[in-house]
């Protein structure tokens, strides 16, 4: 029995550890586009409390170039497939092609995580015709130009009002508000000032009334402030997810997934009491 999650009722935040399934990923460098690499990978990650996998098949790392549908269906819905034939495990497929979404939901993916915010051809219609709930990321630009030179007039009122006109056309289309999750992008086209501040006003984005989900595992706004390559940002990482928690953070997209667990727990027990934790 597949576990289900209300992504619009998050009691506690959820850790969801990524599973990219590409040869050219920023952080695994393609260490599981095998299969058997990749199932063992997601067994592993639920062992250490993972509670949702994402699985992506295109990289969206700065300058990353774009892979065609039939290439990504076949890295991505076989392993979907095996996840769900033979784990309890709620999983997120991490795509913004209307073909791939719907391949997913036929396989029975429990969330669609998009980042480019349901704009390309197609998606919004797959989206309204199912009933999978959806995560709305923000970037300005696309994952070839977005780090380029990004201006905001107003970081925090800019991206609010994207989501805010998002969730609107969502809800123009039948898409229940109840069904989206909101992902502020860091790293997709802001600068380092930007993400920070991303960082310190997240909990703004909690006007909106949408579940929250950051991605900030091993970027190089962690790199880049530390001056550390990327397999040294574990400390960084944690402590960026530590502080997006207690800004409201709902669910923490990471790579390691043992220690964020941990550090989820440290914050449960200072939030909740440890009784509850």
């Amino acid at each position: 029995m597949t576990r289900k999650i209300d992504f619009q009722n998050i009691p506690r935040p959820l850790v969801m550890g990524i599973l990219n399934v590409t040869p050219d990923s920023f952080s695994d460098g393609g260490r599981f586009s095998h299969f058997d690499n990749a199932l063992k990978q997601v067994e592993l990650m639920l062992q250490q409390g993972a509670d949702i996998i994402d699985i992506g098949g295109e990289s969206t790392r700065p300058g990353a170039q774009a892979v065609n549908v039939d290439q990504e269906l076949e890295r991505v819905i076989p392993i979907i497939e095996a996840i769900k034939s033979r784990l309890d495990c709620a999983v997120s497929l991490d795509t913004n092609k209307a073909q791939v979404m719907q391949a997913g939901i036929d396989v029975g993916v429990d969330l669609i995580n998009d980042v480019c915010g349901l704009e390309g051809e197609g998606v919004l219609k797959v989206i309204a015709n199912s009933n999978v709930p959806v995560c709305i990321m923000h970037m300005q630009g696309s994952p070839r130009t977005m780090q380029s030179n990004p201006i905001y007039n107003d970081l925090m009122l800019d991206i609010t009002q994207y989501f805010a006109n998002r969730i609107a056309e969502c809800e123009a289309l039948g898409i229940d508000k109840k069904r989206i999750v909101i992902d502020p992008g860091f790293g997709f086209g802001k600068t380092l000032a930007h993400n920070y501040q991303l960082l310190a006003e997240l909990e703004k984005f909690k006007q909106l009334e949408c579940s929250i989900l950051i991605g900030l595992s091993r970027k190089s706004m962690i790199g880049n402030l530390l001056d550390i390559p990327v397999d040294k940002r574990l400390v960084g990482s944690i402590a960026a997810v530590t502080l997006a928690l207690n800004n409201g953070a709902d669910i923490v997209r990471v790579h390691d997934v043992e220690e964020t667990k941990q550090a989820v727990r440290i914050f449960n027990a200072m939030r909740y009491g440890v009784e509850n934790d």
